[in-house]
């Protein structure tokens, strides 16, 4: 499968022997001597890919980076590199999110199936995240009286229930319910509800209810 790989490790002739295998290997390279570096020059996610990241390197950590890259939203799967493995900066980083932990010197054979398995993630997790935010832009769209409606109905109440909680009409209720499933492009409850429970409406709604 092809990628972009984004190496960061402080070691030139390291970055210079990993572009080379990588490239060999088919992918795209870019290398980073150091976290603010990547930073710098934010990588993309219109491509496949993932980040070879060092664990100890000057100014700000590996682990640093990967808590800074989850902040800014970055879905690039991660896998650790390091010359100095010791289980709890591992237990750490995977805990945190990362892919994979290999210790230097790695072979192709152990690096590669990695690389592999990470852009594969990396597909899956990219499409979850678009998907996530097709349905907060729709939900955008809600007027502030059709997403109280909204909140309402994804807890399951009536349109009986919503009309005397709003103090409108079932009317009124029923309309702005139909403009709601319209909006969300949903045929049914169901489906609403399970929209609002995987971008996190349905708990927050729930925490509303007294």
């Amino acid at each position: 499968m092809p990628g972009f790989v984004h190496v960061v490790d402080d070691d030139e002739s390291f970055r210079t022997a990993m572009e080379r295998r990588l490239k060999k290997a088919g992918y795209e390279v870019s290398t980073y001597a150091s976290a603010q570096h990547l930073l710098d020059r934010l990588p993309g996610e219109s491509v496949l890919g993932c980040i070879l990241l060092d664990v100890r390197i000057p100014g700000m950590s590996g682990l640093e980076l990967q808590s800074r890259l989850s902040e800014l939203g970055s879905t690039l799967p991660i896998i650790f590199l390091t010359g100095y493995a010791d289980i709890p900066t591992t237990v750490r980083s995977i805990k945190a999110g990362a892919e994979d932990f290999l210790t230097k010197p790695v072979s192709s054979d152990e690096l590669l199936p990695a690389i592999e398995r990470a852009i594969v993630h990396h597909e899956v997790t990219r499409g979850l995240k678009s998907k996530l935010d097709m349905v907060r832009a729709h939900i955008a769209t809600l007027t502030p009286r059709e997403r109280e409606v909204f909140k309402l109905v994804i807890r399951g109440k009536t349109n009986k229930e919503v009309a005397n909680a709003l103090g409108g009409t079932e009317r009124t209720i029923k309309a702005h319910r139909h403009k709601v499933m319209e909006k969300m492009q949903v045929q049914s409850l169901a489906e609403l509800v399970s929209l609002a429970e995987r971008v996190g409406v349905l708990a927050s709604a729930a925490g509303q209810t007294t």
